[in-house]
């Protein structure tokens, strides 16, 4: 006998499941990083039985990537919170730049580290380069905004310097300080970068 149906619809019900199985991936992952992220494991987390977790997804592979396409929309409404209203373009980054290193220091990003070295099935790989591209047309706006022609060596040098800002952060130096400089650092370069264009 099947688990008791107790939302209103069985569109609902499996909504609810799904949320439920997503959620204890979810928490597999931040506690016991990738690798912890089974289909036994999940189900066992979530309480339902192990062949049921198959009637949301088809493998553990295809859990995991959905919770790759979770975390980065999760990461991209966060970016686009912090940078809501916000017309000059330097203020954007700057304020962008912040939110990135922030989400550093909650300890999220060490999810995104995890799930980025899982392997997904082939057929959702499009789906991931899509939320990816999604991500960095957070920044690409503003850094086009500036006048920078070529926006490619503008991402580099940007991801560049929140990557190094990372470690530091990582290895336990002052988080706001290092926002701060990483900040100042960036827009300082950013701005030579244009000047060099013209």
């Amino acid at each position: 006998m099947g688990p008791r149906i107790q939302e209103a619809t069985i569109a609902e019900q499996r909504k609810m499941r799904q949320r439920q199985l997503m959620d204890a991936a979810l928490s597999l992952a931040i506690d016991g990083g990738i690798d912890s992220v089974t289909v036994s494991a999940v189900a066992k987390k979530a309480g339902l039985s192990r062949s049921s977790i198959y009637e949301y997804f088809l493998s553990s592979a295809d859990l995991i990537a959905d919770l790759i396409m979770e975390e980065m929309a999760y990461y991209n409404h966060l970016l686009l919170k912090a940078v809501t209203d916000v017309e000059d373009p330097y203020t954007y980054i700057e304020l962008w730049i912040a939110e990135t290193l922030q989400y550093v220091v909650d300890g999220r990003h060490l999810l995104v580290k995890s799930l980025n070295s899982a392997s997904t099935p082939n057929f959702r790989k499009s789906d991931i380069a899509q939320g990816h591209k999604q991500l960095m047309a957070t920044i690409t706006k503003p850094l086009r905004s500036i006048g920078l022609d070529d926006l490619a060596l503008g991402l580099t040098y940007l991801q560049n310097t929140i990557d190094a800002a990372s470690v530091r952060i990582e290895s336990g130096n002052d988080a706001q300080l290092e926002i701060l400089y990483a900040q100042k650092y960036a827009l300082a370069g950013l701005k030579a970068l244009v000047k060099l264009s013209k």
